[in-house]
């Protein structure tokens, strides 16, 4: 199993009013904070990036990348269901 993958996916609203987006993995928040962030902007956004590229490459577990993707969500006023 890749250790990449997320014990719980996240599923958080786009910018796109009543759409919802789930992701499963490290590699996946990686790629939405550097490309679909809604602000490119943010202490916990700029932690979530750094902690999802550490883990990637093994320095962190991956559930506390997925924890620092939550607090950029919130800081960003990403709606998160249940999480």
């Amino acid at each position: 199993m890749n250790r990449s993958y997320w014990s719980r996916p996240v599923t958080f609203e786009t910018t796109t009013l009543g759409v919802y987006r789930t992701i499963s993995s490290t590699a996946e928040a990686a790629r939405v904070l550097l490309d679909d962030w809604p602000v490119d902007e943010g202490a916990a956004w700029s932690v979530a990036q750094q902690k999802c590229l550490v883990a990637l490459e093994g320095g962190i577990d991956h559930e506390e990348a997925r924890q620092a993707f939550l607090k950029a969500a919130e800081e960003a006023g990403v709606f998160v269901r249940d999480s």
